[in-house]
């Protein structure tokens, strides 16, 4: 099956197509809603789900990253997953997308996973009760969908971690000198931004230039530096994760570019290799970048491909009563 990026365009996600022409050629419905958070946020939430006479066979809560949101290519892939016979949905974190909050400034994490875990609770209690439950994350949100999976133990049936930070590259840090400052520059001038990072987010993640240009076509995306207590709490984040690492004991399925420039390759082998989880596995693709949704359509579809499979047979398996897949199995070339 293609991953719908192949048919979008440089400046829109949907191509020549409306949304909603967009939607019915791949037999799913939209819908969206405004919820307001405990901190009086307005938080822009949507889900897709499968037209009938489809019955879904699964539900999916998709937590997207820094920068990001899910109405743009990440909403392809939940378009994909709906398509593909799953209750779908997501949330757009705090300052990200059409939400509220400063742009892109996350000081905490503990307040989105709270949000997170709030709404798809929520959501799959209206739509999805008896369903198998599924996380699917990207870069930041594979932080924030570890975290879902750490406070609510046993509440979900897997996870798959894209591109996950579960580590900052070295390449993509600041000079050593930089990376020592950030915690007094947060602490004084906490929304500062601060030259934290090597090169642009974008340019260091998709690999083909018509899908970096459709990313900065994104009427919400934030294209400036980081500002300093987020950078600050993205490393925290990542060094929190690292020693909790035993801890996880979730399927999960990591997917990740060898040439990842972004979030490291190494720490997620490091998860693979500490978690508890029995049903554990990790495909490591050579040669691709940070946001795989962003290299040729044929190396696009291979890991979309790989990342259904695994919803598939695990959502088949919980439904029939089976065991599953116990994978636990390092693929160096996908």
């Amino acid at each position: 099956m293609l991953h719908p990026i192949a048919e979008a365009n440089e400046t829109s996600p949907f191509g020549s197509l409306t949304p909603n022409e967009f939607y019915s050629r791949h037999s799913v419905s939209h819908s969206s809603k405004f919820i307001t958070n405990p901190r009086g946020l307005k938080l822009f939430t949507q889900w897709w789900v499968p037209l009938p006479p489809k019955k879904p066979i699964g539900f999916i809560a998709v937590v997207h990253g820094y920068t990001a949101d899910a109405s743009w290519t990440v909403q392809l892939t939940s378009v994909l997953f709906a398509s593909s016979g799953f209750a779908t949905c997501a949330i757009d974190h705090q300052g990200h997308g059409l939400s509220d909050g400063l742009k892109a400034h996350i000081p905490d994490i503990n307040p989105v996973v709270d949000d997170c875990i709030s709404f798809f609770d929520t959501f799959r209690a209206t739509h999805a009760p008896d369903l198998p439950a599924f996380l699917y994350s990207e870069s930041l949100g594979g932080a924030i969908a570890l975290y879902i999976t750490l406070r609510q133990k046993g509440a979900w049936d897997g996870l798959v971690l894209n591109g996950a930070m579960c580590g900052v590259s070295a390449k993509f840090k600041p000079p050593w000198p930089l990376e020592h400052l950030l915690p007094l520059a947060a602490a004084v001038i906490p929304t500062w931004k601060v030259g934290f990072t090597r090169g642009s987010i974008p340019d260091v993640s998709y690999k083909e230039e018509w899908k970096r240009k459709l990313v900065l076509a994104s009427p919400t995306r934030y294209t400036e530096r980081p500002r300093a207590a987020t950078a600050r709490e993205f490393l925290r984040v990542s060094q929190d994760l690292r020693g909790r690492f035993e801890e996880v004991n979730v399927p999960f399925l990591i997917v990740h570019g060898s040439e990842d420039k972004v979030c490291d390759p190494e720490c997620a082998e490091d998860l693979y290799k500490r978690a508890a989880s029995k049903d554990k596995t990790i495909k490591i693709y050579e040669g691709m970048w940070h946001q795989m949704v962003g290299e040729p359509q044929e190396s696009c579809d291979l890991v979309f491909g790989d990342v259904l499979e695994w919803f598939k047979v695990r959502a088949h398996s919980r439904t029939s009563g089976g065991d599953g897949a116990r994978a636990a199995t390092i693929a160096g070339h996908a």
